[in-house]
């Protein structure tokens, strides 16, 4: 299509007519109007430099022949970028040992950092500005290379219009990774790094920061597109987010400015990145430093770090402290002796030139009676104005960087065509190892020795292009601060070198840093980082970087700052207070403290009245009360009732196996020995009032032996049922963190509940049987009728060991065991003093009634007594 549109604009159909020939001849359409810079030589190489910011678009009214577009704002700085190619030529020209025999000539033409203007641009320099003589358009053009253009968009105009003559062209300065593609751009070339290389540094330098929450602004054009859609990829790896992203339009338009303007205002972002080309930001930081905006740290990409139009003293203190990445700088000797000699004299009739003149001096070369408004109101030059005595970006030579990309550009291509003439037969790159043709040199021959380029230049540096058209990346970082004179320097306070390996690359002086408006780094992000103990949590339709901080829950902890999740401790520990770290659990178990000494104390004491009492039945064993009542028995119950006593103290301390194994078998054990011999009790207590009847014979079945076989029956069945429970399922110490999470609540689990609850059912069968035959007996005729006291003792043991199963399972932690000693204790108690202490009452303070006549009573005087 480019091809098609060149023949087009050169070679129009012509009308029919008697006078036409067969062949057509060629005709330019138009005037040609691009100011430049032209030499003759045996190869031409083309330039395109944006020496204007911005292109006038004439007004179209339809009514008459529009005029050309024309640009506006001279740039003394591109000015000198076209000036470094003709001195780096000129330089190859004088060189005998670099291409001896062969002269290269230049055609060099304003881009004016648009798309339109650059595409025209680079049509002339493949067509040139004269009509040719030849009939129809089939001379190639003597252009071998071209080095251009700046902007991104440019180049990529530019390097499909060159691709179907296969011509290669190395930019300076095009930065945008799009251009990387190969398959799309076969022939282009750059001698400054790609954006997604400086998309990983400026990824590095907000990381090194800490700057999560920035607000982003571009030109419009593929050089911002691409940045940004590659800083977006890199920038969600590493959790920062763009607060806002606008466009600056290609077109003047000062409401859409004010609009950024507000945006950047209210935006809490303190941080602003912005890929664009200085022309394309001029109106926007004219506007921002005008509101006098301060706070606001730029960062800048390689397109306007070093920009000349920005460091003068109205830009501060605005853009003060900017900092960016810039490529590296070199050293041009004998540059500025060159650039000095440009002069209206030596270039007549040159308006760039003319324009140059004008910028540097603020005079006009055109006649006061010019139509051309461009010198108004300027006093008209002299003539005799002299470079040297002005400071002029044009002529800073001190820290070269567009610049010496031209100077390598041009070294590059001089090399290239230096090997592809000196070729060794059979050994060129081409098919079967052969050489180009010297005399008729191919553009695409060119490319392919550039793409093999290798060579180190007279400063010391390398020359050579990757696979992709790209050098090795390398960065200054630069910061603006203010000099002595009250402008803009362009400070080097770092270095990145994607050479130097993962980690390595960014090297910044913190110290030699100015930032905007303090001396200290702003902090830019949408909310404070979560403290310890605290996780992010997502805000609904805001980016990852707004969130609100949710402290952890209990049993997690973060012990870091922004933690995406809280972190879950172990079985053992749990969170503390802060949720930082993570603690031992509390371990929790009935042991010796307030309640446990408590309880063992009350033990104590109740295995102490139960020895009492054995001790004053024993004193007092021949006595009637101790005889009628069975005293074997007795001494059986109190025994075992001792043992009950002493069994609730082995529930308190740490649970181990062997105690957990014991307190459940003794405690069983102990109460159903207890029991049984209370059931024996009352049924002798039954057996001998129905012996008197005449005719009975229940007392020789209710013997002393009978009675011990029964106690031990009982007791036996008991002891199997513990036996299965401990051979099956024993019980075990336990940690359960069930109950309580935060706290480990060391505990004797039984093991068995169907073994468990066996026990005490066995238990309760007995208590129950002895309660019935107790309750039968309740009415015989005796003043001391023991079946009364036994019944009321068998329903406190019931009452307390029903109402403790729903203590048992609904009490928490060591208070479950506190309840099962409560229960010991409670109907041990409640059978110590309810069968004994009557018969203590009578034995040691009623003395006189301890004698037959008052136990058989008098009504019933010939009641024969028992004794057992």
């Amino acid at each position: 299509m480019p091809l098609l549109f060149i023949l087009a604009l050169c070679c129009p159909v012509p009308a029919a007519s008697p006078n036409t020939t067969a062949e057509a001849a060629c005709t330019l359409q138009g005037n040609f109007q691009l100011p430049g810079f032209a030499a003759d030589g045996d190869i031409i190489i083309g330039g395109l430099f944006p020496m204007h910011y911005r292109v006038v678009v004439p007004d179209l009214t339809y009514t008459h022949k529009p005029a050309a577009s024309t640009c506006e704002g001279f740039d003394p700085r591109s000015f000198r970028w076209a000036q470094t190619m003709r001195f780096t030529i000129e330089e190859v020209n004088k060189n005998p040992y670099l291409l001896p025999n062969v002269t290269l000539g230049y055609k060099i033409y304003d881009s004016c950092a648009t798309h339109v203007a650059s595409q025209r641009a680079g049509l002339a320099v493949l067509n040139g500005p004269s009509e040719v003589s030849s009939m129809m358009c089939s001379k190639a053009s003597p252009v071998k290379a071209v080095i251009g253009d700046s902007g991104s968009s440019q180049s990529i105009i530019l390097s499909r219009t060159l691709q179907p003559f296969r011509i290669p062209m190395i930019s300076y300065i095009s930065t945008c990774s799009c251009l990387r593609d190969r398959q799309k751009f076969p022939t282009f070339f750059r001698t400054v790094p790609s954006d997604s290389h400086q998309v990983k540094a400026i990824a590095r330098l907000v990381k090194h920061f800490d700057w999560t929450w920035i607000g982003a602004i571009s030109e419009d054009g593929d050089y911002g597109r691409y940045a940004f859609q590659a800083l977006i990829e890199e920038f969600g790896q590493m959790g920062v987010c763009l607060a806002y992203y606008e466009t600056i339009p290609k077109v003047y338009n000062r409401q859409r400015i004010l609009e950024i303007i507000e945006v950047m205002k209210h935006s809490t972002a303190k941080v602003v990145l912005s890929f664009a080309g200085e022309g394309d930001l001029y109106p926007l930081l004219k506007e921002y430093a005008r509101q006098n905006i301060t706070g606001i740290q730029w960062i800048a990409s390689e397109a306007w770090v070093t920009a000349s139009l920005f460091a003068h003293s109205d830009f501060y203190p605005s853009l003060g402290g900017t900092i960016g990445f810039a490529v590296r700088q070199g050293q041009i000797p004998g540059l500025r002796d060159y650039l000095v000699k440009v002069h209206p004299s030596v270039y007549p009739g040159n308006s760039l030139v003319q324009e140059f003149w004008s910028s540097v001096f603020s005079c006009s070369l055109l006649p006061s009676n010019s139509s051309d408004g461009a010198g108004a109101g300027l006093p008209p030059c002299t003539g005799n104005e002299f470079l040297e005595d002005q400071q002029s970006i044009y002529l800073d030579t001190s820290s070269l960087r567009v610049s010496y990309n031209v100077y390598k550009a041009v070294y590059a291509i001089a090399h290239s065509l230096h090997n592809l003439i000196n070729c060794e037969p059979g050994k060129g790159p081409f098919e079967n190892f052969t050489c180009a043709d010297a005399s008729n040199i191919e553009p695409w021959q060119i490319q392919q020795y550039i793409q093999e380029l290798s060579v180190t230049n007279s400063l010391g540096e390398k020359i050579s292009f990757d696979q992709n058209g790209d050098p090795i990346a390398s960065y200054d970082i630069i910061n603006w601060q203010r000099g002595a004179d009250g402008k803009l320097w362009f400070v080097t306070v770092g270095i990145y070198d994607a050479s130097e390996g993962p980690g390595k690359e960014l090297v910044i002086n913190e110290e030699a840093v100015i930032w905007n408006g303090d001396q200290k780094v702003l902090w830019s992000v949408c909310t404070e980082s979560c403290p310890l103990g605290t996780r992010k949590g997502v805000r609904q339709g805001k980016p990852l970087c707004c969130f609100d901080c949710l402290p952890c829950a209990d049993g997690k902890i973060s012990n870091q700052t922004d933690s995406l999740e809280c972190i879950q401790c172990s079985v053992d520990y749990w969170s503390n207070a802060e949720r930082t770290e993570c603690i031992p659990k509390e371990v929790e178990y009935l042991g010796y403290d307030e309640m446990g000494i408590t309880l063992t104390v009350i033990a104590i004491l109740g295995a102490c009245l139960t020895i009492g009492v054995l001790a004053v039945f024993l004193h007092h064993r021949n006595t009637p009360l101790v005889r009628v009542n069975n005293s074997e028995l007795s001494f059986f119950i109190l025994l075992s009732l001792t043992m009950c006593f002493l069994c609730s103290a082995t529930f308190i301390g740490e649970p181990t196996f062997w105690s957990c194994m014991f307190r459940h078998t003794a405690f069983s054990v102990a109460f159903s020995l207890c029991i049984s011999c209370i059931l024996g009790k009352t049924l002798v207590v039954l057996a001998a009032f129905r012996a008197t009847r005449p005719g009975s014979n229940v007392m020789k079945w209710l013997g002393p032996r009978q009675q011990k076989i029964i106690i031990f029956f009982c007791t036996f069945i008991q002891i199997i049922i513990c036996a299965i429970w401990l051979i099956s399922a024993p019980p075990f110490p336990l940690k359960n963190t069930a109950y309580q999470r935060s706290r480990i609540i060391l505990e004797c689990s039984i093991g068995s509940d169907l073994a468990f609850w066996c026990v005490l059912g066995y238990i309760g069968v007995l208590a129950s049987l002895c309660f019935v035959l107790a309750f039968l007996a309740r009415k015989l005729p005796d003043n001391f009728n023991e079946a009364k006291y036994i019944t009321f003792s068998m329903l406190i043991f019931c009452a307390v060991w029903i109402a403790f199963i729903p203590a048992y399972v609904s009490s928490p932690g060591k208070y479950t065991v506190a309840v099962e000693i409560f229960a010991i204790l409670a109907s041990s108690f409640g059978l110590l003093l309810s069968i004994f202490a009557p018969k203590c009452y009578i034995i040691l303070l009623k003395a006189e009634k301890n004698n037959k006549q008052y136990l058989m009573g008098r009504a019933n005087p010939k009641i024969k007594t028992h004794h057992f």
